[in-house]
């Protein structure tokens, strides 16, 4: 009864084929006890049964409830699970092809680890962190169990080797090491599986919408990545800039350079694709580019140097900026033929005290990981994420924008009358401050809620380029009829501390999470939910997207709308 009192969303799965085996009683009991402690600290988890956001980290780490204090057995004993749970040759051999048939609770949930292939279907209606566990389904549990402290616990082997039911064949154990060392994207970095992949070379991949309204700060692997080109392999020991067009000389900085010889700033900032919900637009008419749903953006705190002092070390002065206009920006990324990726922002964004322009060593805390830009990348808050240049080798004040192709011939909004026949990229200018944009997060489009539920709790995220805050969300559930005003949610501190002052005007450079409970209404058998953000220069989106398409798919920030059916319980159906 704790188990289902303290974690209603564990009822929402339907039973499990019986002739399957009970789940185990010990899991059970973890599972309850878990659910108890994530609802009861209210040190660490502010909202009470939103206790789910916490384990959005865990997502289909299943360790969540098996690492959690389940015996008080000695770690010796872990050590020989271990070893059992990775020597154990008795149980068949399965391909990866048939893992990963076995992705739902119809068809059986099952996943592997270091080897082993475990059947977790009966541990799925157990897990409080809900059906976020099926992200892992038909793949591997490393790359989730690897993220988060909590996996680190004694017994979690011990605990999961219950439900082992086989070895993967040794050639896909092989497969998942294998590098191809002929292919310029072999040496790309590993990224997390749960990862909705748009491109895989380049790679350009978003979470799972759910992933970003559970936490305010996006963990840096759940972070969306917008690649175009290989990810350089950059040693940070010889890594040099070079800062150009001044007339002090060329600037020559090295990693520690950055690190040493100027101020370290933090700021946080959401980067938004230009492309960010494109695939609405395909909807529409076709267009050219990566099919992006609604999370290809993202928040994070980024530390560096910031731009300003590093150009006034290099000489700029006043004076500078009688002839100069841009400053241009060139990362270590190239094509086959040695064109590098480049891109370039006003002078007066540069330089401005209030543009918070860093060029960023840090994401989160730690070393800019190497989808990111490491060692060295420029972050422009309020700007579109194509002039946050990454892997940064250059930089050169100048008269003239970048004269990159993704300066020059993309990256560019144009009337919906305009066809690929007649599109003159000179006759628009490059996008920098993006238009405030919206989306509904939760619930997902064309799911289904029980009319028992009574209430629906909805979720999203919501920001504005240039700086400027959103001051409200509206929702309506019924198409747009009606409206209310959502919940705005700040970051951790503010749910621990009450609500921070505003930032400073033409500084809100992060989003806010938002959210709405309000009752189902009596009578629908489906609702239309849609959302819309206003900031504080009373910019709002447009209400439907023929109006905004255009054919490279960019800005793209209709009123979001998902669909969502109300099924009825059995017993009414029944009557």
């Amino acid at each position: 009864m704790l188990l289902l009192r303290r974690c209603p969303s564990l009822t929402r799965f339907a039973p499990l084929n019986s002739q399957r085996r009970q789940a185990s009683p010990v899991a059970a009991s973890c599972a309850a006890r878990l659910c108890s402690s994530y609802s009861e600290d209210k040190r660490s988890y502010q909202h009470g049964p939103r206790w789910k956001h916490v384990l959005a980290g865990v997502l289909a780490g299943t360790g969540a409830v098996l690492a959690y204090n389940l015996h008080q057995h000695k770690a010796e004993r872990v050590d020989s699970t271990v070893q059992t749970v990775e020597t154990s040759a008795s149980l068949p051999f399965f391909s990866q092809e048939e893992v990963t048939k076995h992705r739902s609770l119809e068809h059986g949930v099952w996943v592997t680890y270091k080897g082993g292939v475990y059947d977790i279907t009966e541990f799925v209606a157990m897990h409080p962190g809900g059906e976020k566990i099926l992200l892992a389904a038909g793949g591997a549990l490393e790359p989730f169990w690897s993220l988060y402290a909590v996996h680190s616990q004694e017994h979690v082997l011990e605990i999961l080797s219950e439900y082992k039911i086989g070895n993967l064949n040794v050639d896909d154990v092989k497969k998942q090491q294998s590098v191809v060392s002929s292919d310029p994207y072999s040496s790309d970095p590993e990224r997390h599986p749960v990862l909705h992949v748009n491109s895989l070379k380049p790679f350009n991949a978003e979470p799972p919408p759910e992933i970003l309204s559970d936490s305010f700060i996006t963990p840096s692997p759940f972070f969306f990545k917008r690649n175009h080109l290989p990810v350089p392999q950059v040693d940070p020991a010889s890594y040099r800039l070079q800062v150009e067009g001044l007339p002090g000389g060329a600037l020559t900085l090295s990693l520690q350079d950055l690190k040493t010889r100027f101020p370290k700033h933090t700021v946080t900032a959401t980067l938004q694709c230009a492309g960010n919900r494109r695939s609405e637009m395909n909807k529409v008419k076709q267009v050219k580019g990566l099919n992006w749903g609604i999370a290809a953006i993202s928040n994070a705190t980024w530390s560096g140097a910031r731009l300003r002092d590093v150009l006034q070390a290099a000489g700029y002065r006043a004076d500078v900026a009688q002839w100069a206009r841009h400053v241009q920006f060139e990362g270590l990324d190239k094509d086959v033929t040695g064109t590098t990726y480049g891109a370039s922002i006003p002078l007066n964004k540069a330089v401005s005290e209030d543009g918070d322009v860093l060029l960023a060593y840090e994401m989160n805390g730690e070393d800019l990981p190497a989808d990111h830009g490491f060692p060295v990348r420029v972050v422009v808050p309020g700007t579109v994420g194509a002039r946050n240049v990454k892997w940064l080798g250059r930089i050169m004040v100048s008269a003239e924008e970048s004269g990159s192709h993704w300066q020059q011939n993309d990256y560019k909004g144009f009337s919906p009358g305009t066809d690929w026949d007649t599109v003159d990229f000179k006759s628009a200018p490059a996008i920098q401050e993006l238009p405030v944009q919206s989306a509904i997060t939760a619930p997902a489009d064309g799911a289904a809620v029980d009319r028992s539920a009574e209430t629906l709790t909805v979720k999203g995220y919501a920001w504005s380029g240039g700086g400027r805050e959103v001051v409200r969300v509206d929702v309506s559930l019924d198409g747009g009829k009606t409206w209310q005003a959502a919940r705005l949610r700040g970051g951790e501190e503010e749910q621990q501390h009450g609500p921070r002052p505003a930032p400073p005007p033409g500084r809100a450079w992060a989003w806010k999470l938002w959210e709405l409970e309000a009752p189902l209404p009596p009578d629908a058998q489906r609702m239309e939910i849609v959302c819309k953000a206003v900031d504080n220069s009373y910019n709002m989106q447009p209400d439907s997207v023929p109006p905004i398409w255009n054919l490279r798919g960019v800005l793209s920030n209709a009123w979001h709308r998902v669909q969502v059916e109300i099924r009825e319980d059995e017993e009414e159906e029944e009557a």
